[in-house]
């Protein structure tokens, strides 16, 4: 099992060193990959996964694997939890973190707005299973209050939420949480630990997509889910038992890129505002959300729970459709793309009837809130490490295509 005591004192020394240590056998000083599905052991080692507990030695890869391992003690030390398990993909965790939490008759509050594999999740199979959930507006924290019921077990909210970049208070969430007996999980994707450690915050649990700023190069997929070492080992059991186990070669293209990350986040940031800035001058935006700037609604709030501004705009345009239609066809730097988090700038355009008729179940009122975001339709983009002149270039010459 992972966990995070380690005792350097910077973020960058901690994302180089944590987890990793000379080959024992080959003395290499690059961590190793361990492609070996099983493992030598003694003749005392129980099969079943059930009397699964801290072992020293693997088995079987499904349910450990030293490479895998090292990807998990680095981002337990990154965010100062106890334990992580590392997934193979997104949905994988965010399933075993519901199933593992939540049983028949439990309920579950959750962010109207959140990536949209789990927000489908959350509208189809979880309720068939007999599971009541309410979707709030997170940043109203006097609807998270009322939302929450006798039988309310976990609260899970997304910051900045995807595609608006959003913000909820993770600190005041996380009190009136615990005050009713549940826990807290907090998907902190865009943030990355760089910007936000939500367990120093109050959180029980923290998601990250793997894929995205922590891997940095848009070559792996994968997803953590750190937190207590009681509650990961009951979610590693569930690992084992539903599948979802990360290649070790994944792991090890994801540990590679998360000891750039304190750098790679800074240059995203300093991008971000550049290209932030750009944007909000230009006749064809209407509007420019990024937590950075003193014009998000809710930049107080960015200051004090962000470290780093990340490197998500979203922002609005006149002539959407036609817009997007010029940056799938003429943007030579950017990809037109989904995904995020790479070196590489990539966009994508996210029409809001679409989102509303398919992945987000909202009243009234937040739609009403979702469109103050994100009106008819959003660019989400994910400003990459690219010179800030050639971004802004790009999307300069591909609007004069409109």
């Amino acid at each position: 099992m992972a966990t995070g005591n380690y005792s350097f004192q910077g973020m960058q020394t901690t994302a180089i060193h944590a987890g990793e240590k000379p080959d024992i056998s080959t003395h290499a000083s690059s961590p190793s990959i361990v492609m070996s599905s099983s493992f030598v052991t003694n003749a005392d080692t129980p099969f079943s996964a059930e009397n699964l507990q801290e072992q020293a030695t693997f088995f079987y890869t499904r349910e450990g694997n030293p490479t895998v391992r090292q990807l998990e003690q680095k981002l337990a030390a990154l965010e100062d939890a106890e334990a992580c398990v590392a997934f193979s993909s997104g949905m994988a965790a965010i399933s075993a973190l519901m199933f593992h939490m939540l049983k028949p008759g439990d309920h579950l509050v959750m962010s109207d707005v959140a990536y949209v594999g789990a927000a489908e999740l959350m509208k189809g199979l979880i309720p068939r299973l007999g599971i009541q959930v309410t979707r709030v507006n997170t940043t109203d924290l006097k609807a998270v209050q009322a939302a929450i019921l006798p039988h309310t077990k976990l609260v899970h909210i997304e910051t900045p939420c995807n595609p608006i970049v959003r913000l909820s208070d993770i600190q005041v969430i996380a009190e009136i949480t615990h005050a009713a007996g549940a826990k807290l999980s907090v998907d902190s994707t865009f943030a990355t630990p760089v910007a936000t450690q939500p367990i120093k915050l109050g959180a029980d649990f923290v998601i990250h997509s793997l894929s995205k700023y922590l891997c940095g190069h848009g070559d792996a997929i994968g997803e953590a889910v750190l937190g207590s070492s009681d509650e990961v080992l009951g979610i590693r059991h569930l690992l084992i038992h539903l599948g979802g186990a990360i290649s070790p070669f994944n792991a090890w293209l994801i540990m590679r890129g998360i000891t750039t990350l304190p750098i790679r986040m800074k240059a995203h940031e300093d991008n971000a505002f550049k290209v932030a800035r750009f944007l909000e001058a230009h006749p064809q935006v209407k509007r420019v959300i990024y937590p950075g700037l003193d014009s998000h609604p809710q930049h107080e709030l960015a200051k004090r729970q962000m470290r780093n501004f990340s490197g998500m705009i979203a922002f609005q345009t006149q002539n959407p459709l036609a817009l997007a239609q010029a940056f799938a066809e003429h943007l030579q730097i950017i990809h037109y793309a989904v995904s995020l988090g790479h070196q590489r700038s990539l966009i994508y355009y996210i029409a809001t009837q679409e989102m509303l008729e398919t992945s987000f179940t909202l009243n009234e009122s937040q739609v009403a809130d979702y469109r103050s975001f994100a009106g008819d339709g959003v660019f989400r983009f994910s400003v990459g490490l690219e010179d800030v002149e050639d971004i802004c270039n790009d999307l300069e010459l591909s609007m004069k295509r409109t």
